[in-house]
């Protein structure tokens, strides 16, 4: 029996530790993402491997019961919550669970999203100033690179109130407007 409050692993390793295509593929979006290490995109994969699982269980649910309302309900529950985080549109169907990426996953994380809301002149750049404080979500600081930012929170995603950022005097603050070329 194991203890229910203890901590275990949150993701899962590759089968194969030297696939060139594999480490490729991980290389390059650890770059584009600015990821620290290869483990925050295992931990993305493995979320995405059980919305997948998910999925597919629902399929198989709905070929084996017939308590419509059931599958209705887990149905409407996976998708909004996926359609929550931003990670499919509204109208999206089971098929598109399974369709996809990890890019999906790793856009939703708060430094994707302070880089493409363009506070950071690059994806390491947002997250040195999120684990420095510089960043609010909802009014309330936020030190964790990787926290997933729902939908409705993309907007609220601005500098912290007393942060040296918010006055438009600070220097870096014009490079990140003029897009780094200062």
């Amino acid at each position: 029996m194991v203890y229910p409050g203890k901590n275990h692993k949150q993701y899962e390793t590759p089968k194969r530790r030297f696939e060139k295509s594999r480490i490729d593929d991980e290389n390059r979006l650890v770059i584009e993402f600015g990821l620290r290490n290869k483990r925050e995109l295992w931990k993305a994969q493995s979320t995405l491997r059980r919305y997948r699982r998910a999925a597919r269980d629902l399929l198989a649910l709905k070929s084996s019961v017939t308590d419509e309302a059931l599958i209705a309900r887990k149905e409407d529950e996976l998708l909004g919550h996926l359609a929550k985080y931003g990670l499919l549109p509204e109208g999206a169907g089971i098929g598109d669970v399974l369709a996809m990426k990890t890019e999906n996953e790793l856009e939703r994380r708060l430094q994707t999203v302070v880089y493409r809301k363009g506070l950071a002149r690059s994806p390491k750049q947002a997250r040195q100033m999120i684990t420095h404080g510089h960043v609010a979500v909802n009014g309330r600081k936020v030190t964790i690179p990787g926290c997933r930012i729902r939908k409705s929170e993309e907007s609220e995603v601005v500098y912290y109130g007393n942060s040296p950022f918010t006055g438009e005097a600070h220097p870096e603050r014009g490079r990140i407007m003029s897009g780094g070329r200062q």
